[in-house]
């Protein structure tokens, strides 16, 4: 496919630049592949959809403080420094971002806060890409409580409004457990407590992977050809408790449901020959656009995306490019509320 064909007209104002006042009470979008059936929920109305036995797969990963404002040496000209990755724990190496990048040279040293931190640029990577290292003689713990109170919720630019302390707790899900991630897998910040609990009590499992989210998930696609696009590369793990459940639950034609495009790219990355999942550990820059045979899950729940985006082309891939562009437009028409903070969809 083209990515042309992937193309709609998104009115700004349907760009959510807040969450639901209840995650849970988000509207829900349940598409149903079989009949081309379109109906309009609750979010917390997907409890309705599964069963005893059934899966959820959601991505534990834990959004950190990412985006930094500091100064450079000499000049105290204003900086900012979005980091993606640490690259050497015990030397404090991290590949970030910098803002603007034609002001920071290698060898520019940077300050943030009163002087809590400062960062050396060691090496230029891309046009705005640097290697910096953070001089800092305390322990782990003590620098990333550090970048943690210095730090400011990674909101996507899109999100046209300055952060709020409210941020640090909307752009995490209530699962979140392991540090790492960038952005918020969105499509989990719908669940709550109490959603959680009416799922367990109808006897439906939740089970975990974690993949920490790159910035290359908003990274634009710019070839026609989407055979040519790479993505970046993420950090992912499957572990044995949830490959269990999920194999148990295939074995038994229950309902296995990917809790946004993160997770469904971990599960995705991880199949064995026979078409079951498998514990893995390591990188994946797997890129999902139709057709695709999905071998996992055979249920998906995600948010509404950027036209020509990788995660629509997943939505996509999975429910039917027809289907899923009508959906859209469904969707534009009913006003729903479309990316990070927004409304979600599920996919049965």
């Amino acid at each position: 496919m083209k990515l042309s064909e992937f193309k709609f007209d998104l009115p700004t104002g349907l760009v959510a630049l807040y969450p639901a006042e209840n995650r849970d009470e988000s509207r829900l979008m349940v598409i149903h592949r079989k009949t081309g059936e379109i109906e309009h929920k609750s979010f917390k109305d997907v409890v309705d959809y599964f069963d005893e036995g059934d899966v959820l797969v959601n991505n534990n990963t834990k959004v950190f403080p990412a985006r930094l404002y500091g100064n450079k040496e000499k000049t105290g000209a204003k900086i900012e420094v979005f980091l993606l990755r640490e690259l050497n724990q015990e030397m404090h190496l991290w590949d970030v971002l910098v803002d603007p990048a034609r002001k920071i040279r290698v060898g520019n040293k940077l300050y943030f806060g009163e002087g809590d931190l400062v960062a050396e640029v060691i090496d230029n990577t891309t046009s705005r890409g640097r290697t910096i290292r953070f001089l800092y003689d305390g322990t782990d713990e003590e620098f990333y409580k550090t970048i943690d109170s210095l730090g400011e919720t990674p909101l996507p630019k899109y999100i046209k409004r300055e952060t709020e302390p409210e941020d640090r707790d909307r752009f995490q899900t209530i699962y979140a457990q392991h540090k790492g991630a960038v952005a918020a897998p969105t499509a989990g910040l719908h669940f709550t407590p109490q959603l959680l609990k009416r799922l367990e009590i109808k006897s439906v499992d939740m089970a975990s992977i974690t993949l920490h989210i790159g910035l290359g998930t908003f990274r634009p696609v710019d070839v026609e050809d989407l055979t040519k696009h790479k993505m970046d590369s993420e950090n992912f793990w499957v572990e044995e408790p949830t490959v269990e459940i999920v194999n148990k639950a295939l074995d038994n034609k229950k309902r296995v449901c990917a809790i946004g495009t993160t997770s469904m790219r971990a599960l995705e990355s991880s199949v064995s020959a026979n078409g079951r999942l498998k514990p893995k550990e390591g990188w994946t820059d797997k890129f999902i656009f139709p057709p695709y045979d999905y071998k996992i899950c055979n249920a998906m729940i995600t948010n509404f995306h950027m036209p020509e985006s990788t995660l629509l082309m997943m939505a996509c891939a999975f429910g039917g490019y027809e289907l899923i562009m009508e959906a859209y437009q469904t969707a534009i028409k009913e006003k729903y509320r479309f990316l990070t903070y927004g409304d979600a969809m599920l996919i049965v």
